[in-house]
């Protein structure tokens, strides 16, 4: 996990996580699309403090907070800030890269390009859920490794929430196919 530092304002860190490349258990690929999210913000989870679903986000950082969005899909993000902040970068893509025949297993045989294509697709694909919460980054299962030259990242607003949909942090690879939804313009 050299060179990325997540006790950094969140929006830095989700701009710097794209390039990047995340495995769990030898699963994984290259992060294209990150949104961020601060304590400070009304559309986070710890917007209103620390709750039993959301004390990872209020841990140190570096560690991985899991959640589940209603109900139904584990959603993966990497804990930034001080101890006691809240703010966090969820994971919303992946270019599959490592471990494919095993996320197409996990994920039903669907199609590569769709295969991490969304925050419940990646940690479906991955294999990540609620036994994951709070772990650290630098120990397995993960294994993550900054870009290993520049990229050109586009940014915009964020998606599938109902608050603070203005706010331009969600970040994306320039020109990725892997995306979970394009960006305006």
């Amino acid at each position: 996990m050299s060179d990325l530092d997540f006790n950094r304002p969140v929006d830095e860190v989700a701009r710097q996580l794209i390039g990047a490349t995340l495995r769990v258990q030898g699963v994984g690929g290259l992060i294209v699309e990150t949104e961020a999210y601060d304590g400070e913000d009304p559309a986070s989870h710890s917007f209103s403090g620390p709750t039993p679903r959301n004390r990872a986000m209020f841990g140190p950082p570096g560690h991985v907070y899991v959640y589940r969005s209603y109900g139904i899909h584990w959603c993966f993000n990497l804990v930034c800030r001080e101890a006691g902040h809240g703010a966090g970068v969820l994971i919303r893509a992946l270019e599959p890269l490592w471990g494919i025949e095993t996320m197409r297993e996990r994920r039903g045989g669907l199609a590569d390009l769709l295969l991490c294509a969304g925050p419940g697709r990646v940690c479906q694909a991955l294999g990540v859920d609620g036994r994951h919460d709070g772990l650290p980054l630098d120990e397995s299962p993960f294994q993550l490794e900054p870009a290993t030259a520049a990229v050109a990242v586009v940014q915009g607003p964020r998606i599938g929430i109902t608050r603070a949909r203005e706010v331009p942090w969600r970040f994306g690879l320039a020109g990725s196919r892997y995306l979970s939804r394009r960006f305006p313009g």
